[in-house]
C-alpha cells in the first residue's frame, strides 16, 4: 500500500470537492434569484402589462445574502473545527480517555492504539470514547497524522475481541495515513455552509408564523400580506437549501465509499489477519439483523459526521445513492473473497485477562546502542544474557522494573513533562540543567532527575518511542503550559551553548507536535521536489554527516549516493554542505517547507535520505532518530528500515506487513 499515492488521491479529491461545492453554490444562487424573482412578481399583484420593475441591486442583494450565508456558515464551522480531531470527537459526544485509565476495557483500547502508533512511527493519538453508543463503530479525525484522534463506541469495547478491536483500530489508522482525515473535516465545513441557507429559511418561516399569529391576516390593497410573503421567502430558501444538502450528500457518498474499501484492505495488510476487521464487520451485520443496532449512532451530529465512521451511523445512509459506506456484505466479500456468515455480537462478560497495565513491547538489549560502536557492557541482570532481546511489559527482572516506572510516567501530563526534561539531561551540564529546572519548572525538577537515572539504563532506541507514547498526556496540557514546556526545553538545550543531534531531534519532534501551530492544515506549495533543491541539499548533507561516523564512509560518497536517487535535483558531491554551516534554524526552515511538499514528492525525498544514510542493517540509532524526526516533521510514515531499528520481530513494523511502500 503506497500511502503517498493515497494521500495525493485524497488531496485531488479535495480539489474535486471544492469544484463541486463551487458549482453547487452557483446553482443555489441561480435558484434563489429565480425564486425571489417569482415571489416579487407574485407579491406585487401580477401587473397586467406582464413587466415588472425590480429594485436597484435586487439580484446583487440576493446573491450576496446567499453567498454570505453559505460562506459564513462554512467559515464558522471551519473555525469551530480548528482544533481538528478533538473538536470532531466532541461533536460526536466523545469523552477523552485518560492515558492513565485503569478501566480494563479502556486499558485494552489504549494498548492497541499505542501498538499501532509505535508500529507506524506517528505520535500516539488521543483516544475518545462514545459512552452512550451501544453499537459497533469508530472513527479517526484530525488535520495531520501527528495530531489525530481515534474514537470508538462503548459497544466496540464490549462486543469485540482484542483481534477484532485491533482490526478496527488498523482501519482507522489507514484513514490517518491515507490522508482521509483532512478531506473529511473540510467536507463537514463545506456542507455545513449549505445547511445554513436551509436554516435561515426555517428561521424566516418561524418569524412569519409568529407575526401572523400576533397581527392576524391583515391585507393591504396591493397584494398578499407581508406575513405571507415572509413565509413564502422562508419556504423557498428552506426548499433550495435542502436540495443543496441532498446534492452535498451525494458528493459525500461518492467520495466516501471507495475510501472505506481501501481502509478495509489496509487493515488486513497491517494486521495480516482478515478476521480482525472482518470479524468486526460480521458482528456489525449480525447486530443489525438481531437488534437493529449494527453501527447506528444516536447522537444528533451523527449524520453530519457520517463519512468519518467505520460503518453507516444511520440506516438511511447504508444503501442507495446517499450511502456513505459500501454494503457490509460487499465489504466482507472483498476481505474474504467469498460470502461469509454474519456473527452475533453479545456483550462479553470477561473479554480478556486483566494484567497490570504496561507499555507495549519496546525492544531492550542489555548491550544497548550508541552513536559510535562500543564494546559490549555487562548484563544488567544475570538472568538476561548479553545481546538478548528483553521486551518491556514482562514481569520480573530489570526490564519489568523499568516498565513499571515509565508506564505511569508517560500517562500523566505532569510526569510526562518530567520525562521530556529527563530526556534532555546530559552528563557534563546536568548540574546547570537541574538548577535551571529548579527555577523554571520546580514541580518537575526532582522527578526529572529520578527519571533521568532510569533512562540512562535504557537503550537509546527507546527514547523516541517513549516520546510518542507520552504525546496523548502532553496534549492534555493547555497551550500556555505547552509553551512553557517548549521554552524550558530550549533553555535546557542552551545550557552548554551547543545543540547535539539528540537534542535537535527531540526539539524538532516536540515543536512539530506541541507548538500552537501544530495540528493546523498545511497547504501544498511545492508540487515538485525541484522547487526545494537547496533544502534537499541541506537535509541530505545533514544525514550524510550523521551516517558517516558509524559507517566509516565518506560524507561526500553518501551524499552523492543519496542525490543520485533524485537526478531531477541536479545535485553532485560538490553540493555537500560543510557540517559547520548546518544549524537548527536552517534545518527547521527546510522541514517547514518539506511539510508543504505534495504527497507524491515526499517518497522521492525519503528514499534519497535513506540512501544517504547508508542503508545499513541494522541502522544506527542516531541515524534512525534523525530520519524519524524528519518523517514526523513532514507528516510522512516512517520507512520500514527506520521502524525496524526500534522494534524487532513484531508484525506491525515490517515493511511487507505494514504495507508502507517507498520503493
Amino acid at each position: 500500500m503506497n500511502f503517498f499515492e493515497q494521500q495525493d488521491h485524497a488531496r485531488r479529491q479535495t480539489r474535486t470537492l471544492v469544484i463541486l461545492f463551487i458549482l453547487a453554490v452557483l446553482a443555489i444562487v441561480a435558484a434563489v434569484n429565480l425564486a425571489m424573482m417569482l415571489i416579487w412578481n407574485w407579491s406585487h399583484g401580477g401587473n397586467a402589462s406582464g413587466s415588472f420593475a425590480y429594485p436597484r441591486g435586487f439580484f446583487l442583494t440576493n446573491t450576496l445574502v446567499t453567498v454570505g450565508l453559505i460562506a459564513g456558515g462554512t467559515l464558522v464551522e471551519m473555525f469551530n473545527l480548528r482544533e481538528g480531531g478533538d473538536a470532531v470527537a466532541k461533536m460526536a459526544g466523545g469523552r477523552l480517555v485518560p492515558p492513565a485509565s485503569t478501566d480494563p476495557q479502556e486499558r485494552r483500547l489504549l494498548n492497541v492504539v499505542e501498538e499501532m502508533a509505535l508500529a507506524s512511527g506517528i505520535a500516539c493519538p488521543k483516544v475518545y470514547l462514545l459512552d452512550q453508543e451501544e453499537s459497533i463503530n469508530a472513527f479517526a479525525a484530525g488535520y495531520n497524522p501527528n495530531e489525530a484522534v481515534v474514537a470508538v463506541t462503548r459497544g466496540t469495547l464490549a462486543r469485540l475481541t482484542r483481534d477484532e478491536l485491533q482490526g478496527v483500530v488498523a482501519h482507522e489508522f489507514s484513514h490517518i495515513l491515507n490522508g482521509d482525515m483532512r478531506l473529511n473535516i473540510r467536507l463537514i465545513g463545506l456542507l455545513f455552509g449549505i445547511q445554513m441557507l436551509a436554516g435561515f429559511g426555517q428561521q424566516l418561516m418561524s418569524i412569519g408564523s409568529r407575526v401572523w399569529f400576533v397581527r392576524g391576516r391583515g391585507r393591504d390593497d396591493k397584494g398578499p400580506p407581508a406575513q405571507l410573503v415572509l413565509l413564502a421567502v422562508g419556504f423557498a430558501l428552506l426548499a433550495i437549501g435542502y436540495i443543496g444538502i441532498v446534492f452535498g450528500r451525494l458528493i459525500k457518498a461518492a467520495v466516501s465509499r471507495q475510501r472505506e474499501f481501501l481502509a478495509d484492505a489496509s487493515a488486513v495488510q497491517f494486521t495480516r489477519n482478515p478476521d480482525g476487521i472482518g470479524g468486526a464487520l460480521r458482528k456489525i451485520g449480525g447486530l443489525s439483523r438481531t437488534m437493529r443496532l449494527g453501527s447506528r449512532i444516536h447522537h444528533p451530529n451523527a449524520e453530519q459526521l457520517s463519512r468519518l465512521f467505520l460503518g453507516a451511523p444511520k440506516p438511511g445512509l447504508a444503501d442507495g445513492l446517499l450511502a456513505t459506506h459500501p454494503p457490509i456484505a460487499e465489504r466482507l466479500r472483498r476481505i474474504y473473497g467469498r460470502n461469509v456468515e454474519l456473527l452475533d455480537a453479545p456483550e462479553m462478560e470477561e473479554a480478556y485477562p486483566q494484567p497490570a497495565p504496561t507499555l507495549p513491547d519496546i525492544p531492550y538489549t542489555t548491550r544497548g546502542f550508541s552513536d559510535a560502536p562500543t564494546a559490549p557492557t555487562a548484563p544488567a541482570a544475570p538472568a538476561a544474557p548479553a545481546a538478548s532481546w528483553v521486551s518491556f511489559g514482562h514481569s520480573g527482572g530489570q526490564a519489568g522494573a523499568l516498565a513499571a516506572e515509565l508506564d505511569s510516567a508517560v500517562r500523566q501530563p505532569h510526569s510526562a513533562t518530567a520525562v521530556v526534561y529527563a530526556l534532555l539531561l546530559g552528563d557534563a551540564e546536568r548540574d546547570a540543567q537541574l538548577a535551571l529546572l529548579a527555577r523554571e519548572a520546580p514541580a518537575q525538577a526532582q522527578l526529572s532527575a529520578q527519571l533521568a537515572a532510569v533512562l540512562q539504563r535504557m537503550p537509546k532506541s527507546a527514547r523516541l518511542p517513549l516520546l510518542d507514547l507520552a504525546m496523548p498526556a502532553l496534549r492534555q496540557l493547555p497551550q500556555y503550559q505547552r509553551n512553557v514546556l517548549l521554552t524550558v526545553v530550549d533553555r535546557l538545550i542552551a545550557a552548554d551553548n551547543r545543540m547535539s543531534l539528540a537534542e535537535f531531534v527531540l526539539q524538532s519532534v516536540l515543536t512539530r507536535r506541541l507548538d500552537q501551530r501544530a495540528g493546523r492544515p498545511v497547504p501544498v506549495r511545492y508540487p515538485r521536489l525541484q522547487a526545494m533543491a537547496a533544502d534537499c541539499a541541506l537535509l541530505l548533507s545533514l544525514v550524510a554527516h550523521v551516517a558517516a561516523r558509524p559507517s566509516g564512509r565518506e560524507p561526500g560518497a553518501l551524499f552523492a549516493a543519496g542525490a543520485a536517487r533524485c537526478p531531477e535535483l541536479g545535485l553532485t558531491a560538490a553540493d555537500l554542505l560543510e557540517v559547520g554551516t548546518i544549524d537548527f534554524a536552517r534545518v527547521s526552515g527546510a522541514l517547514d517547507r518539506g511539510q508543504q511538499l505534495a504527497p507524491l514528492a515526499k517518497p522521492a525525498l525519503i528514499k534519497a535520505l535513506l540512501t544517504a544514510a547508508g542503508e545499513s542493517d541494522p541502522m544506527p540509532v542516531a541515524v534512525a532518530d534523525l530520519l524519524r524526526a524528519i518523517c514526523s516533521a513532514i507528516d510522512a510514515p516512517v520507512p520500514p528500515a527506520v521502524a525496524a531499528t526500534y522494534v524487532e520481530h513484531q508484525w506491525a513494523v515490517r515493511g511487507e506487513a505494514a504495507g508502507i511502500a517507498y520503493g
